[in-house]
Formats: structure tokens, sequence, C-alpha cells
């Protein structure tokens, strides 16, 4: 039970990660900090409901894909940052493509350098927001090594020549 709460948290979050990273690609913070003070709080409040909807997007392109590969992480006990990364970062650049393949032909292309940058730094993020949370216990607690068996001892030791 402990491992599912573990896993809904860290996917949770992962998505919270993404909507936030996906909005920075769009309203940067260096366009929010030359505001004028009036205006930083509502374009702020307008990038947090625009960031909860793309995280919302996100979760809900990213579920089975993620599902699949927390599994496997979770049964094949693999903690390394880098499974997570590399994964979140394979289902970001999938959303990518999903986008790409359903673009109108004659229309402009969101395939570009910033778009790939954008989409892998997000896969990248959210991936390591993961792992922070659920993915380095994946598993579950590991067992303590057992003991090396003892030398067999020998009940009648033979005597001794002196």
């Amino acid at each position: 039970m402990l491992t599912l709460l573990r896993v809904i948290f860290g996917f949770v979050v992962a998505c919270l990660v993404a909507g936030v990273a996906t909005v920075a690609f769009v309203v940067s913070p260096a366009e929010l900090a030359s505001l004028p003070a009036e205006a930083q709080s509502e374009r702020l409040g307008d990038a947090g409901i625009l960031a909860l909807l793309a995280a919302t997007h996100s979760a809900l392109f990213a579920l089975p894909f993620a599902l699949i590969a927390i599994g496997v992480g979770e049964f094949g006990r693999f903690r390394s940052w880098l499974y997570y990364v590399l994964v979140a970062v394979l289902i970001s650049l999938g959303g990518l493509a999903a986008v790409y393949l359903n673009e109108v032909p004659g229309q402009p292309s969101i395939l570009n350098d910033y778009a790939v940058i954008a989409f892998a730094s997000v896969g990248l993020l959210s991936g390591l927001a993961y792992w922070l949370l659920a993915g380095r216990g994946a598993g579950g607690r590991r067992r303590p090594a057992a003991p090396a068996p003892a030398a067999p001892t020998d009940p009648d030791p033979a005597p001794q020549a002196t």
C-alpha cells in the first residue's frame, strides 16, 4: 500500500513539474520579471492556471506509458535516476511526435529546435522529480545481505602431534 501511495505521489508531482516547466518555455521567468508590479501578479496567476492545465494534459498523455515504465522499474528494482529520466524524456518526445503527427498539412509545424529542447527538458525535469520522490525507493526495501555461512567445524579434531 505504501508503494502505491509513493508511486501515485511521485507521478502527480512529476506531472506538476512538467506543467510548470512547459509554461516556463511559453511565459519565461524573465518576461514575468520585466512586467510592472501590478501586472506581475495577474500574469503569474494566469501562468499558474496554464501550468495546472498543462500538468493535467501531461498526466493524461503520459499515464499509460508511465504505468508500464513504473511497473518495470518497481519489479526490476531500478533505482537509478538515469532510468527514470530517460523514460520521461522518451515519453515527452513521444508527446511531441503525437502533436506533430496530428498537424494539419500546409500549416506551420511544431517541429523545430525550440520545441524539441522544450519537450526534452520537460521530460528530464519530470523524470528527475519522479526519481527523487518515488524512483529511489523502487521495489521496496532491500533485504539485508544474508550472512556468509560459517565454516564447518570438525566435531572430533584429530590429535595433534607434539
